[in-house]
């Protein structure tokens, strides 16, 4: 009964007269301090029922200073939230793919409202450009507009079989699904788990990464205040302990994962143990062959998109440059030009392009891969070291762009995923060569090919061993089309309607319209 009453009360909302369309809703307002509660569960922001002392300092990338303490969330906090999502699933599946989409369409346009606001807590949670975080921001409401505009195109099939019998393919929803977020676009890779599965019938509880949890919750705001029922989605804080405990929750039907290929390998064991379906997004090295065809300028552009948006800090980015021989000098010279250009700065400036590393861990990191390379022989043409600002700044880590010359294949920076702002730029003589040179790696998340010659920018991108290939630009991810890589770049995909898929069951109902033919078995 309470659930009849509950499902005649959402339609009843979903279909009320536009004071609240799609194309305005009104908010009740996101929280936009740092005080939180940093947990979600049951439609309010909430603590942990238990805390045992352990307190996530939260570091503001831009200052270095303290922005927000986040309690850990333990096993008893984990199992709730995911009860909260497993009792709120019924109501939730049982919504038309058209009333879903609907929530979900106002979901964008509450973003979309408030964005000023948003984007500032994404600023302040990441560090980068205050223009790179408006076009994150203004990609989630995009995402939410698309799952939801295509909602009620989900549909399963009917399949006309012999003597007029026929099967009914549905698709149904999986359940309660785990998302396990990144640092280096904290809203973005939760709507691109939330928003499909949403759609789905799913209901969700979600894990931001420990070093960004800010926006995870704004999120959970936005589609409270979209009319998405209490307990559809919920947020746990925590750092990898509190994934595991997630994903081994067995209650949890599926894991969906964005971060690197060794916690990537973790998050998958857990879930084996239980059969679960998994999602992993996991890192890349990707390469950006310039042809000597290539718009020289539209080539340097990309590169710039490619190692250099969000302090370097992208799984997809182009990192290994192969530039044809007979263009490598001009090639350089543009390139490091362009580089020097960039502005180091204060991230809510909007002419800052270069903000600031996650925290001074990574940037160390960073720096000691630069370090390799120059031990290894490569030559510094600009940046590669901490540029040191003033004021209330002075306590971030800000890294100069940097660009690498005379790399060979085998060294370190080459190899392995920097995800720091480190051009390694490499020279190629012939197709067949670069290709093989390209696909040497154990990763295969994205790529790119620079050339006028539409035949050969057809045949490398076949050729190329990655989920993406762009042909002449770099780093653009529309919702409409699937993102995910090979190899150990990682498992299934997210965005287009390819990540269906990945959050329903397909339920086969076979109908007999005739007698049973069992031949020989059964006898009059």
């Amino acid at each position: 009964m309470h659930l009849e009453v509950s499902l005649r009360v959402l339609r009843c909302l979903l279909r009320a007269p536009p004071t609240a369309t799609p194309s305005h809703v009104t908010s009740r307002s996101l929280t936009t301090t740092f005080t939180g509660p940093w947990n979600y569960v049951r439609g309010q922001r909430c603590n942990p029922a238990t805390v045992d002392g352990r307190v996530i300092k939260v570091l503001e990338p831009a200052t270095g200073g303290v922005l927000c303490e986040v309690p850990t969330s333990d096993a008893a906090a984990v199992d709730d939230a995911v009860t909260c999502a497993h009792a709120a699933l019924p109501a939730w599946r049982q919504l038309s793919l058209r009333e879903r989409g609907r929530l979900l369409m106002r979901a964008a346009a509450v973003i979309r409202e408030n964005l000023h606001d948003i984007v500032n807590l994404e600023v302040r949670d990441t560090g980068k450009p205050i223009w790179e975080a408006r076009l994150d921001i203004e990609s989630c409401a995009d995402a939410f507009e698309f799952y939801g505009g295509i909602a009620p195109s989900v549909a399963g099939q009917h399949v006309p079989l012999a003597n007029g019998s026929f099967a009914l393919v549905v698709r149904e929803p999986l359940g309660v699904v785990a998302g396990i977020g990144a640092w280096n676009f904290p809203m973005q890779t939760a709507v691109w788990k939330v928003a499909p599965a949403l759609v789905c019938g799913n209901t969700f509880v979600y894990k931001p990464s420990q070093f960004t949890p800010v926006t995870a919750v704004t999120l959970a705001e936005v589609l409270r205040d979209a009319g998405v029922p209490d307990g559809v989605y919920n947020v746990v804080q925590g750092e990898g302990e509190t994934g595991g405990l997630l994903a081994r929750h067995p209650l949890v039907a599926k894991v969906s994962f964005t971060g690197s290929v060794p916690t990537g390998v973790q998050v998958m064991r857990d879930a084996a143990a239980g059969v679960k379906a998994v999602t992993l997004e996991l890192g890349g090295k990707g390469p950006l062959i310039v042809f000597p065809d290539a718009c020289l300028v539209n080539a340097v552009k990309a590169a710039l998109m490619a190692n250099f948006l969000s302090q370097g800090q992208v799984c997809s980015n182009g990192t290994r440059v192969f530039v044809h021989r007979s263009i490598l000098g001009e090639f350089t010279d543009k390139l490091v030009t362009a580089t020097r250009k960039l502005k180091i700065g204060n991230p809510f400036d909007d002419d800052t392009t270069v903000g600031a590393t996650i925290h001074e861990e990574h940037a160390r990191k960073v720096l000691s891969y630069i370090d390799s390379a120059k031990r290894e022989g490569c030559r510094v043409l600009c940046g590669g070291e901490r540029e040191l600002l003033t004021g209330p700044l002075a306590g971030g880590w800000y890294l100069q762009p940097t660009v690498l010359a005379d790399c060979t294949d085998s060294m370190k920076v080459v190899q392995e995923e920097v995800f720091g702002s480190v051009v390694a730029l490499l020279v190629f003589d012939d197709e067949e060569e670069v290709v093989a040179r390209a696909n040497n790696t154990d990763y295969g998340l994205a790529g790119a090919v620079f050339t006028k010659d539409l035949q050969r920018g057809h045949r490398v991108s076949a050729a190329l061993q990655c989920g993406t290939v762009w042909v002449n630009t770099y780093n653009l991810y529309p919702t409409e089309v699937p993102f995910g890589g090979y190899k150990h770049s990682g498992v299934g995909r997210e965005c287009g309607t390819a990540v269906i898929d990945a959050y329903t069951h397909t339920k086969t109902t076979y109908v007999e319209m005739g007698d049973v033919d069992c031949g020989p078995l059964y006898q009059d």
